[in-house]
């Protein structure tokens, strides 16, 4: 049987060796081993964690390499095509929408305010060059007016987009023009996009055709096709006949 040496390996006399079974030696090699001291310069958990990412990444990137002509300069314009071409559609498309326009997202974030004071916050912004933030305040001053002259009912929790369509049916005429600046403020609001001035002088156009545009009331359409036939048909009108005379 194959023995190792005990760690008192000679004897006080100067006899032969105290010898040990093979097993027992290995078995005590890895307890002393395992102490502490012999283990204070290893890398810690997250280090060797690091080490083994970043050893995939290196093969990963060198089988890439491999395969991409021209090698590891091929590889290094690739990327900077991707990032490249990444940039331009960011700036060409701008924020990702988050979701549908204005849904689940109301048009007044805060307490209860008349038009006019929407107005002078607007303007407030206007003067500071704040686009995004006086274009949403226009938008605002523009319900709350309709809601004001009685053209909209006063709803809490109500979208840009509900109020375009509803103010839309009242004001046939500016119908297109609320959708579009419903549009706007859905961009500025949730999907994070900038405008400009020429952005809020449309919207501000719009707000003062608004305030001197009379509304299409239920019923006037009617009343004004039979008007004419009315009148015709009144009592009293006679209608003249080839010979100059009057039935």
């Amino acid at each position: 049987m194959a023995v190792g040496l005990h760690p008192a390996a000679l004897t006080e006399g100067g006899g032969p060796p105290v010898t040990t079974p093979r097993v027992p030696a290995r078995e005590a090699a890895e307890r002393e081993l395992s102490k502490g001291e012999y283990h204070t310069n290893e890398p810690g958990l997250l280090n060797r964690i690091l080490d083994w990412l970043w050893d995939h990444i290196s093969s990963l990137l060198n089988s890439a390499a491999q395969a991409s002509p021209g090698g590891w300069v091929g590889l290094t314009v690739i990327v900077l095509l991707l990032v490249l071409l990444a940039v331009a559609l960011r700036l060409r498309l701008g924020a990702l929408r988050p979701g549908p326009a204005s849904e689940g997202g109301t048009l007044f974030d805060k307490g209860p305010r008349s038009a006019a004071q929407h107005r002078a916050a607007a303007e407030t912004h206007a003067s500071a060059a704040r686009w995004n933030q006086a274009l949403q305040e226009r938008m605002r001053a523009i319900v709350r007016s309709l809601e004001e002259r009685a053209l909209l009912d006063h709803r809490p929790g109500r979208t840009a987009d509900e109020a375009a369509v509803e103010a839309g049916k009242a004001l046939p005429a500016h119908a297109e023009e609320l959708r579009s600046a419903a549009r706007a403020f859905d961009e500025v609001t949730y999907a994070n996009r900038d405008v400009d001035s020429s952005a809020y002088g449309a919207v501000r156009e719009l707000d003062s055709a608004l305030q001197r545009a009379e509304p299409l009331l239920p019923g006037a359409g009617q009343e004004r096709a039979a008007g004419p036939l009315a009148t015709q048909g009144a009592p009293g009108t006679g209608t003249s006949t080839p010979d100059g005379g009057s039935s």
